[in-house]
């Protein structure tokens, strides 16, 4: 399962307040071998469902991801931060053994 944090949600909702009505709005994350750590996520929006993609539904954003992906994010909690340092969406992933600084590759 993947999970959105309140945060994350509200800022997801106002990102896709740019996307044409009567297109399907989905968040797509994934996993892809690269980054100083190995792993790599991925995040992007999608307006179409593939057929190996597993659907989550929580606090009402429709998250995609594919089988692969998934034994990596599995009980990933997608998130937001709006500090001065960083901002925008991160991932809380408890497979997680060992992140880069950067956040945005991982190890398991």
């Amino acid at each position: 399962m993947i999970t959105v944090s309140e945060s994350a949600k509200t800022y997801i909702e106002n990102l896709m307040k740019d996307v044409p009505s009567g297109k399907e709005k989905f968040v797509r994350v994934g996993v892809r071998g690269g980054g100083c750590s190995g792993l790599e996520y991925q995040l992007d929006f999608d307006s179409e469902k593939r057929p190996d993609d597993e659907v989550f539904t929580d606090k009402g954003i429709t998250v995609l991801v594919d089988k692969k992906s998934l034994l990596y994010l599995f009980g990933t909690e997608l998130d937001y931060t709006g500090g001065l340092n960083s901002k925008g969406l991160f991932f809380n992933n408890p497979n997680a053994t060992r992140t880069c600084s950067c956040g945005e590759s991982f190890a398991v």
